[in-house]
């Protein structure tokens, strides 16, 4: 584990240990159904960890949990819907990175990132690069050296999703040919990868994993430092060559910047008790994910921090975003 995520585990036991006395302001919040959005299709990431969570959430917070998913614009579209929501009682469950990653991508963001706030990580899986079992290489070298005479097509979660931007990383420090092939959320992807339309995919472990065992993908490469102990045989990214990379599906709530603090710590601290239930992290570990918790304070600056690492990719690769076949 490394240390940016055990401190947010730390810092999440320091929030759920102080909420237990909050303020009366959020003793009768929520008043009304919670609603979460998810920005990706049914079967995803997001998809899944929102509606492991949302019933032992409900029965937290005593309230009726409804679960949207609100597709589009590789998560923008959620996000605004979040951004722009004056209820209190609106929050989008995503990938952290991929919100991160909007504005540099899109020229106009029909909302301000100001507008979003983040209330607490949730859970972090690593990417799997995987490909279809027809592909004839084992190895990122021999992809390589397959993408040479063959370029390869590359399924993704939507342009500018982390699993893109992961896979442009991959290609710029392998010299990897590739052309992007962009789905809306990752489950589709998977499933295009899977049927043999594209040969390569990068995604969530949590999402990932069924595939790979019940053999319709293989797995090329992780993208932690060191390897899962559920994949034990499959090299990381890193020791194929690309030194020091890593990356993966760091899952977590915002809500509207407008939401009450009081409120925002009571739903945060609600979250973190249910993430980290033994049965739900049982859930987790056994799909390729761990918990991650932390306080609001350090979900936005993950946030920050998020958007500074691939800005620096997304300089790297030029006119490169989409592929170079």
């Amino acid at each position: 584990m490394t240390l940016r995520r055990r401190t947010f585990l730390q810092s999440g036991t320091a929030l759920a240990a102080a909420a237990v006395g909050a303020p009366a302001l959020a003793a009768a919040w929520p008043s009304k159904p919670l609603r979460i959005l998810i920005p990706f299709a049914p079967g995803g990431t997001s998809d899944t960890i929102a509606r492991l969570i949302s019933k032992p959430l409900g029965d937290l917070l005593s309230a009726t949990i409804v679960i949207e998913n609100k597709t589009g614009a590789n998560g923008i579209i959620a996000a605004q819907s979040t951004a722009q929501a004056t209820d209190e009682h609106t929050m989008m469950l995503t990938d952290m990175s991929s919100l991160a990653i909007s504005p540099l991508v899109t020229k106009e963001l029909p909302y301000k990132q100001s507008d979003i706030k983040g209330v607490t990580m949730l859970a972090y899986s690593p990417h799997l690069l995987v490909a279809h079992p027809s592909v004839a290489a084992a190895n990122m070298s021999e992809l390589v050296a397959l993408s040479k005479t063959r370029p390869m097509n590359v399924s993704s979660a939507g342009s500018g999703s982390a699993n893109h931007l992961g896979m442009v990383d991959i290609a710029l420090s392998t010299g990897l040919r590739w052309q992007h092939v962009p789905f809306r959320g990752g489950a589709a992807a998977l499933a295009d990868t899977a049927a043999g339309n594209t040969q390569l995919c990068l995604n969530g472990m949590l999402a990932t994993l069924p595939m790979v065992q019940s053999g319709r993908l293989k797995v090329i490469g992780v993208s932690k430092r060191t390897r899962t102990a559920l994949l034990p045989n499959a090299a990381t990214i890193a020791e194929q060559g690309v030194k020091d990379f890593e990356s993966g599906s760091y899952q977590g709530i915002v809500v509207p910047a407008s939401l009450p603090k009081a409120q925002a710590e009571r739903l945060a601290a609600a979250l973190i008790q249910v993430i980290r239930a033994p049965e739900i992290r049982a859930r987790l570990t056994e799909s390729g994910a761990e918990v991650m918790t932390s306080t609001p304070q350090e979900t936005s600056e993950f946030l920050a921090r998020e958007g500074k690492r691939w800005a620096n990719v997304i300089q790297r690769a030029g006119k490169q975003l989409e592929g170079n076949a």
